[in-house]
């Protein structure tokens, strides 16, 4: 049922007035129905009742004054049936007696000083009823082989105070096709007038907006202040533009702020870095020496990282095709030219839109992440639910479930970091998760377990969409 309800505002909203209009005329064609199938109703009991009083008139001897009756007019086909007499009530087996039209003949006859005895009333079809066939055979002669399209008749009898009962038989119409094709014109011109009018405001209303919701998809993406909206549209949509430009301007000029900020701080940080490793140099104690040009090389990189962080959201290098297991074997191999214990498994040939520069930081945070606590890393590029998966498992610790969210944030690190031996600033899965999610993409950790559901080691994917 999803799939076949629209997805967008205006496909939704024409939906919702078709389908209410189609009630609304479903309502009114059912109400006609009735009212048409009520007069035809009536129309037949008037006509069966003026030739009931006519008769009676007849046997009775009465002075033919004028009956007080007018014959409906409206009843197409033989003008009359023959008038039966008879000894015996005229039901037949599997005949139903109309009692709503019974007491409807009664109150008409009253009225014209007529008071029968018993009346019957039952609705037969043509093919049950041997004077009706016998009539529209005559009729089909006389009309050039011309059918008369009657199925039903009704049948009303009165029962005289003497005893004898008179019976008229009149065809009943069937329902009129100019109705049903003039509430079908009805509908299709109500679905024409109101639907289209509706189309023509959504359309002033949903074209801006789909345009803000792609300036608004590339703003994310490239976090490019040129080429904003001209208002355009109803007056709120409008607004609604100007507000976004407005806003838009002012992420911009954050942003611009920042990257100044970031790139003064890197500056004044780092030439004073410089000028360290050159000092150290004069200092005699190789240990003494060694360890402070680590804790420099610490700096630095940590350095590094929280630049990189910053600027990660907002990359100025277009995205371009690149063969993805060609980049991950790449990098596999920086690994094993340094002797690392990094060994490839299983890829698959994908290409995708990346920024390769950055999608190296990331899967390097990875890989020296794995190594850094445990002691070998396990790479491979799997295609799975549609997403490009890059894993990378190790034979560490592990991570508690419960931390494995607060594991990806800045600057969190886990019990086994906090020794010398790993050291780290906890910034390479927040950097891993970033890099991902400017794809488009996602970082998802989970710990490995054997069949016992020990802790093997963790296991790093970053996941890009293929679409």
């Amino acid at each position: 049922m999803k799939r076949l309800w629209p997805q967008s505002l205006k496909g939704q909203l024409l939906a919702a007035v078709a389908l209410a209009l189609l009630l609304a005329q479903g309502f009114s064609a059912i109400l006609l129905y009735r009212a048409q199938s009520e007069r035809r109703e009536a129309a037949v009991v008037h006509a069966a009742a003026f030739r009931l009083l006519a008769a009676n008139r007849r046997e009775a001897g009465k002075p033919r004054n004028p009956i007080r009756l007018s014959p409906p007019r409206d009843l197409d086909g033989p003008r009359s049936l023959r008038i039966e007499q008879s000894d015996v009530s005229p039901l037949i087996r599997g005949d139903r007696r109309d009692h709503d039209a019974e007491a409807e003949l009664r109150r008409i006859l009253a009225e014209q000083d007529f008071a029968p005895g018993e009346i019957v009333v039952t609705h037969r079809p043509v093919s049950q009823d041997i004077i009706a066939q016998r009539r529209l055979a005559r009729d089909v002669r006389s009309h050039n082989n011309r059918q008369p399209h009657f199925d039903r008749l009704l049948v009303a009898g009165v029962q005289r105070d003497d005893g004898e009962w008179i019976v008229a038989r009149v065809l009943i119409p069937p329902s009129k096709l100019p109705l049903v094709m003039s509430l079908i014109g009805q509908t299709l011109l109500i679905y024409l007038v109101i639907v289209g009018a509706m189309a023509l405001i959504l359309r002033r209303i949903t074209r801006p907006l789909a345009a803000l919701t792609e300036r608004l998809e590339r703003f994310a993406d490239t976090r490019d202040p040129d080429g904003q909206m001209e208002p355009e549209g109803p007056e709120d949509v409008r607004r609604l533009i100007v507000a976004h430009n407005a806003m838009e301007a002012r992420i911009a000029a954050l942003l611009d702020e920042k990257d100044v900020m970031l790139g003064a701080i890197g500056h004044d940080l780092k030439t004073p870095l410089a000028a360290l490793r050159v000092r150290i140099e004069s200092v005699d104690d190789d240990t003494e020496r060694a360890r402070m040009a680590a804790t420099i090389e610490d700096i630095v990189r940590t350095l590094d990282d929280i630049l990189s962080l910053a600027r990660v959201g907002r990359p100025q290098a277009p995205r371009e095709p690149t063969e993805l297991s060609a980049l991950v074997a790449s990098v596999v191999e920086e690994y094993e030219d340094m002797e690392e214990p990094v060994t490839l498994g299983e890829t698959n040939r994908l290409v995708l839109p990346l920024r390769s520069t950055w999608l190296r930081r990331g899967l390097r945070n990875l890989i020296s992440n794995s190594l850094r606590y445990g002691s070998t890393a396990h790479v491979s590029l799997l295609r799975q639910d549609g997403n490009a998966v890059i894993r990378v498992d190790d034979d560490g610790p592990g991570i508690d479930d419960a931390d494995i969210a607060r594991m990806q944030e800045p600057f969190v690190r886990g019990e086994p970091s906090r020794n010398s031996e790993t050291g780290g600033a906890g910034l390479g899965l927040a950097l891993a998760r970033a890099v991902a999610e400017q794809h488009g993409g996602a970082l998802h950790l989970s710990n490995r377990t054997n069949a016992a559901g020990k802790i093997e080691g963790l296991r790093a994917e970053i996941w890009l969409p293929l679409g």
